[in-house]
């Protein structure tokens, strides 16, 4: 059996021929990048053919290896982010909470503030001015802008930047102002530091440097603790930013206190543009914008202690101090005798049950009505008195009078009540 290549020896060199035929002629046909202007540079066709036949072979390997390398960061290797998944969600639950009580917290300052009508000092009116000359020397560091006492300005008004102070106003001309400086050393200004709340003055020096002083030795002063304005030299608006803690070092001329240097947030040395405070507002915050459903009056009512009330009596008033001091009379439990005409006491009669509610009684009224009926025409007397007689026709003398005896008191009647009759009170 003859082999393949013995066979087709000579249809497979002929294809041989032409295959190496067409790689020489790709070898120097070039193809142009432009097709309107042939006479440009190209690129050979045999780089073209071997960029398409390779890409799709590299595009298959890169899509393999990026499926093989997802499929283990996605699925394989996540044997640790459920627990990070627990850990998060717990710090965001976490964070929320402190956010809610942090936001009732600031509704309830602002709404004790106002209610104890704290007022706030806020900018009212700025003017933009521009810096127009330095003093030129290091013993005085202060500055000119072009706006003065024709545009409204005054001595001590306050000069800031949108980075923080710059200083005051010093004098006022008719066009212009010279600023003093929170470097100098006359300046000052009334300072606080934000973290330990601690208040001091704020001073330049010789060497221009920014001190805070007025600071006891034994307090903690962090370094970088940032110093805003506390408001209290009347001139600076409260909470503007004025610099950093760069160092906390004894202060040399007071060994009790320290001497704080502070580098400043607006760079003094490069100031083009200020804003001048030309007007101060005091404003009370709005507290019905604020929403919330406990109120202030709520909360003082909680914490603050209470009277209790006075014990209310039967008759609705509360005892006096009088009232207390007077002895109470307590009741006998007997009723007192009444006193008759002649002196004589008269025994309280006891009550006699109705005639309604007993039937034995009821009888002996009926059968007694007619004898009362006849009693009434007649006139009662009390024993032991006399009937005064009348005078005789015709004689002048008067009547006379009889004295009357003392009655003797009666045995009164003791009647049985019947079973069903009601208690007498005592």
């Amino acid at each position: 059996m003859e082999s393949f290549f013995s066979r087709y020896k000579n249809p497979l060199l002929l294809m041989a021929v032409l295959f190496i035929q067409v790689i020489m002629l790709a070898t120097q046909v070039k193809r142009p990048d432009d097709p309107k202007n042939p006479s440009s540079g190209g690129t050979r066709l045999i780089r073209v053919w071997a960029v398409n036949i390779a890409t799709p072979v590299e595009k298959a390997f890169i899509g393999a290896g990026r499926f093989i390398r997802n499929t283990w960061h996605n699925y394989v290797d996540l044997h640790d982010v459920r627990s990070q998944n627990r850990k998060l969600q717990a710090d965001v639950d976490r964070l929320r909470m402190e956010q809610v009580k942090l936001k009732e917290d600031a509704e309830q300052a602002h709404r004790l503030q106002a209610l104890l009508e704290f007022k706030q000092k806020f900018i009212g009116t700025t003017l933009a001015a521009q810096v127009i000359g330095t003093s030129g020397s290091e013993q005085s560091r202060v500055i000119y802008i072009d706006r003065g006492a024709h545009h409204g300005l005054k001595q001590d008004m306050a000069v800031i930047t949108p980075d923080g102070i710059v200083g005051k106003v010093r004098e006022v001309y008719f066009m212009s102002s010279q600023v003093l400086l929170i470097n100098d050393r006359d300046s000052g200004a009334g300072v606080i530091l934000e973290k330990s709340r601690l208040q001091g003055d704020l001073h330049g020096s010789s060497q221009g440097e920014t001190l805070v002083k007025n600071v006891m030795s034994d307090e903690k002063v962090d370094i970088g603790d940032q110093v805003v304005t506390s408001g209290g030299d009347r001139i600076y608006p409260k909470g503007l930013p004025v610099g950093v803690v760069t160092a906390v070092n004894p202060d040399p001329d007071r060994t009790l206190f320290l001497s704080i240097a502070v580098k400043p947030s607006t760079n003094l040395n490069r100031l083009e543009e200020v804003l001048v405070v030309t007007k101060m507002t005091e404003e009370l915050p709005n507290v019905n914008q604020l929403s919330g459903p406990i109120r202030a009056a709520d909360i003082l009512a909680k914490r603050l202690p209470t009277v209790p009330k006075a014990p209310e009596k039967a008759d609705g008033k509360t005892p006096d101090k009088d009232d207390k001091n007077q002895p109470q009379q307590k009741p006998t439990g007997k009723p007192e005798d009444k006193i008759g005409a002649g002196g004589a006491t008269i025994p309280p009669v006891k009550p006699v049950p109705n005639a309604a509610t007993n039937p034995v009684k009821k009888l002996a009224t009926g059968t007694n009505s007619g004898a009362e009926k006849n009693s009434t025409s007649l006139p009662l007397k009390t024993p032991g008195t006399k009937t005064p007689k009348k005078p005789a026709e015709g004689s002048d003398q008067p009547p006379r009078a009889v004295p009357p005896k003392a009655a003797k008191p009666e045995k009164p009647t003791i009647v049985a009540p019947p079973a069903n009759a009601e208690k007498p009170p005592e």
